[in-house]
């Protein structure tokens, strides 16, 4: 459907304007009027080419969600607080949802189920606990759990990020470097030699013949790793890909561990938000499982469920699973035993974080000397064996 800019006064006189995804401009005045809203225009939006569009982004639902909570908190109807939230938006992307959300909370329909209809923007989680806010009637209670969950969940999204890119962007500097040697400097070297007529050593006539495979299969060097790329990408998009991807993700030696208390960490955090918003558990082991981001560990979570189904324990399959270390399955344990689950599953959450953040200072401070290293060792070896022949050179003389 088109979409419409409109300008408007309300009762009090004061000026508002929005959008409108609607059909025709008759559609939106009408909507508009229904409002309360007098003097209204109606235009049509010019269409607009964006090669880069602008997104929403977990960051802004995590700020929107702390400031709804607290205008709930105050009295303000949900309208009301949706219409104020545009108003001090700046990002474009974040209006139009705000403005969405809003007009089909004016056709009636809870924000729960609304939240639903934009999978994009608002995930399994948040709609579940927005539904049990609504259904408890604490709603403004709910959000701000749910913002304090999201901006956790951020941070450690931003951890596992930093310990991935980190020795992913040095190996890609790396390779950048040594190409463009063996490409450009390499073979100036090479000619320069080629004009003495002396017969060369061997780490320098090694060099120069990896050099020429460079220079004649340059294609090769750009398109390979390219290729790589996108055939894992390609790969993880595979059930069956993904799920061996995974497995072997978990399987690093130093990597697999930051990812498996990672994974940990998420799984309590998560379960312990949905089971304190009164969530029941066979539903909230479906969420959980969704948002654990590793497929092995989501296999383990529904097995879980299907365990609790049939009258047994939620620990059983997490120990047999191997995958959970045995503090977490104990906690857990005790938690089913004692009925405090939910403050076990909070108490694992903030241990593992904090693990996880060890663990990533860790795997930084053992990686940094193994890169440089490295590093050292292919440069070094490429400026010692194209001034071996000068050196021996110079000896003659």
């Amino acid at each position: 459907m088109p979409l419409f800019t409109w300008q408007a006064k309300n009762k009090q006189g004061m000026a508002q304007s929005g959008e409108l995804d609607v059909a025709n401009k008759e559609v939106a005045a009408a909507i508009l009027r229904r409002r309360g809203l007098q003097s209204i225009q109606v235009k049509k939006k010019p269409i607009e080419i964006n090669l880069f569009p602008e997104k929403v982004e977990e960051k802004d639902i995590s700020i929107f969600f702390r400031q709804l909570s607290t205008m709930i908190n105050a009295g303000l109807p949900l309208v009301q607080c949706f219409e104020l939230a545009e108003r001090g938006t700046e990002k474009k992307a974040m209006v139009k949802l705000l403005n969405d959300v809003r007009t089909n909370l004016e056709g009636g329909n809870p924000l729960g189920e609304t939240m639903r209809k934009f999978p994009e923007q608002f995930d399994r989680l948040t709609c579940a606990l927005v539904e049990a806010g609504e259904q408890g009637g604490i709603l403004d209670t709910i959000l701000l759990r749910l913002c304090q969950y999201k901006e956790k969940a951020l941070a450690l999204k931003a951890k596992i990020k930093s310990a991935m890119v980190y020795p992913i962007a040095i190996l890609c500097v790396s390779f950048i470097v040594t190409s463009i040697l063996m490409i450009f400097v390499i073979p100036v070297f090479g000619e320069m030699f080629a004009d003495v007529g002396a017969e060369l050593p061997a780490p320098t006539r090694i060099t120069m013949a990896i050099s020429d495979l460079f220079v004649t299969y340059w294609y090769l060097v750009v398109g390979v790793p390219v290729a790589i790329v996108m055939g894992i990408r390609a790969l993880y998009k595979t059930p069956k890909g993904h799920y061996q991807l995974d497995k072997l993700l978990l399987a690093l030696p130093v990597l697999g561990d930051v990812l498996r208390k990672a994974s940990v960490a998420r799984f309590c955090r998560t379960f312990s938000t949905l089971t304190a918003a009164g969530v029941p558990i066979l539903e909230s082991l479906d969420t959980v499982a969704e948002t654990s981001g590793n497929v092995i560990i989501e296999e383990v979570i529904l097995s879980s469920k299907e365990s609790i189904s049939q009258g047994q324990t939620l620990t059983a399959p997490l120990e047999a699973s191997k995958i959970f270390p045995v503090m977490v399955t104990q906690m857990i344990s005790i938690g089913e035993q004692t009925g405090s689950l939910e403050e076990m599953l909070a108490k694992i959450a903030d241990f593992y974080e904090e693990e996880v953040d060890t663990a990533v200072e860790n795997m930084q401070q053992l990686m940094e000397p193994v890169i440089m290293v490295f590093l050292g060792g292919v440069i070094g070896g490429l400026v010692i064996s194209m001034y071996l022949p000068i050196f021996q050179m110079a000896s003659l003389v």
